[in-house]
């Protein structure tokens, strides 16, 4: 009997049945098993140099998305957009886009202009929001005080004008009742006070303190109907001279100066107001202990 002789075929055939199995459409793996090659190495060796047929690439399920996000970011969609649009994350979109650039991007200037636009739309109604809860805030207080009575108005009267009015120097003793404020409410609540003391309302001279500059006879009206007081108890304006260096803040129609009210003969006001402060403080001071 005649022995069969297995030669180990050479390189130059081994490639040759490896490009031919190729180009026949069988993978990689198929090869490998047919040719009797062990390693991916060996393979990409006898393979160097072709091109996969057409029949071996499976198609990308993601092509679609891809071309479409590439067209929406031609027309200047966000990844955002695109990526809300397409379904995709956006890391997949920047993936896909990054190498295009955004048709309509916004120039440095106009991207700030929008931006403080966005700021100050933003600002303006959250003053709005602030100032209505600040504003609840203070309706829900108010209403917690209920009336006062007359003693507590003294009470607070005296401290009212210990922190405003005019008060004694250790070198000069007046003894006399004046306060001064802009604020028309403290003013209203000061008059209350001077009346609940028992101050006669003729020994009452009012003037009001105003910048030159200002609306003086409109001050002046503003502040007659806040005191409800005759035109005649009014003396003439004390008026600040303006100096054109000075930036000043309290130049809008609200302003209306300050209104100085002086009580004639007044000092035994002046040393119930001293005793009441001695006697509140003397109080807080033993409630401390």
């Amino acid at each position: 009997m005649m022995e069969t002789s297995h030669r180990t075929p050479t390189p130059e055939a081994l490639r040759a049945q490896a490009v031919a199995l190729r180009e026949s459409g069988k993978s990689r793996m198929q090869i490998k098993e047919i040719l009797g090659v062990r390693s991916n190495q060996a393979l990409s060796e006898l393979l160097k140099g072709t091109v996969p047929p057409e029949s071996l690439f499976r198609p990308n399920a993601k092509d679609d998305l891809h071309r479409r996000a590439r067209e929406l970011r031609a027309q200047g969609w966000t990844y955002k957009e695109i990526a809300t649009e397409l379904g995709v994350s956006k890391s997949s979109v920047s993936l896909w886009v990054r190498d295009l650039p955004r048709e309509g991007r916004l120039s440095y200037e106009e991207f700030r202009k929008r931006n403080d636009e966005g700021r100050r739309r933003y600002w303006e109604q959250e003053r709005l929001t602030r100032e209505a809860a600040r504003q609840a805030v203070t309706d829900a207080t108010a209403r917690l005080v209920g009336r006062l009575a007359e003693r507590e108005i003294l009470m607070l009267g005296a401290m009212a004008y210990w922190c405003e009015g005019v008060k004694n120097k250790p070198y000069r003793r007046n003894d006399r009742v004046t306060f001064i404020n802009s604020d028309p409410g403290l003013i209203r609540f000061f008059l209350r006070f001077l009346e609940v003391a028992g101050a006669a309302p003729e020994d009452l001279i009012f003037r009001v303190m105003i910048h030159e500059s200002a609306d003086v006879a409109a001050a002046h009206a503003f502040w007659q109907e806040i005191t409800g007081a005759d035109s005649t108890l009014f003396g003439s304006p004390t008026l600040k001279r303006h100096n054109p260096k000075t930036v000043r803040r309290n130049v809008a129609e609200g302003y209306h100066g300050c209104l100085r009210v002086d009580v004639r003969r007044s000092t035994w006001l002046y040393r119930q107001v001293e005793g009441w402060m001695k006697g509140m403080v003397d109080e807080a001071g033993r409630g401390s202990l």
